[in-house]
């Protein structure tokens, strides 16, 4: 895709009286074309008009790369959140007076701050992203480079990793790393974890740390043991979820969630 598709979603303009307004607006810019967005005025247009007290006149702009976009904030005194709707919880603070901040999400949300209840957002669909052909990466001489991390995606390790990762990877928020008898009971409906220990679950979770990761373990013979194991499972899983070790499709290896509400949450992503 050439170019970034801009899309305001009705009623996500602001709001009147409490009420969310606003029609749905979609722009299509090409390289080097900008796009303003604010409240706008006869004096001031804007392409993207977002209706708060709380928004200035001219609140930003978006200016288009051949392969990126970038945001300038105009505002003096409110930063702007530029959301990955698809990635673990991932997002960019854009401070007041910033100009031309590249974005680097195939897919933004642009969170404007207001003094109402109702958020102003739009969405940004950012041209593909381009990688290098593996075939044609190779090197005449030398040694081969090594991955930096080596995980096998049909071992046992790697389901219980997954299972650490998963309320992060559906909620997109920093919710609590699961229990050793949490992932237990999650991973109990696979054709091959279903006699899976807590002490089998402990053992992975320190391979990981120790040998996958290279994550330092605690020593089990100093107090706050059961601290330091939770701070290396949060380490773990901010780890794999940075570097994308771990991403939203792995979910799929895991049994289906249990419960209409399980049901309700994968259909609503």
């Amino acid at each position: 895709m050439s170019g970034v598709v801009v899309h305001l979603p009705g009623g996500s303009g602001g709001a009147v009286g409490g009420e969310p307004h606003g029609d749905a607006v979609t722009l299509r810019l090409g390289p080097g074309e900008v796009a303003r967005f604010g409240r706008g005025s006869t004096a001031i247009p804007v392409e993207l008009r977002l209706d708060d007290p709380a928004i200035s006149r001219l609140a930003g702009e978006i200016h288009v790369t051949d392969d990126h976009w970038q945001l300038t904030n105009h505002s003096t005194t409110h930063s702007y959140l530029v959301e990955n709707p698809e990635g673990a919880g991932e997002y960019l603070r854009v401070p007041p007076r910033r100009v031309g901040a590249p974005i680097p999400f195939e897919f933004a949300r642009v969170v404007l701050p207001t003094r109402g209840d109702v958020p102003v957002s739009f969405q940004v669909f950012a041209p593909d992203h381009v990688y290098l052909d593996p075939e044609a990466m190779g090197v005449p001489w030398g040694n081969s480079t090594v991955t930096a991390y080596s995980l096998d995606e049909t071992a046992t390790y790697f389901l219980v990793l997954v299972a650490l990762c998963e309320p992060r990877l559906r909620d997109q928020s920093r919710v609590a790393v699961p229990t050793t008898p949490q992932i237990v009971e999650r991973l109990r409906g696979h054709v091959t974890c279903g006699a899976l220990t807590a002490r089998a679950v402990s053992s992975h979770i320190d391979y990981l740390a120790e040998e996958k990761l290279r994550i330092g373990a605690p020593d089990a013979h100093e107090p706050g043991k059961g601290e330091r194991r939770n701070g290396k499972r949060e380490e773990i899983v901010g780890l794999a979820l940075r570097f994308g070790l771990v991403r939203e499709e792995h979910l799929a290896l895991l049994p289906p969630l249990a419960g209409a509400g399980g049901r309700e949450r994968q259909a609503a992503r």
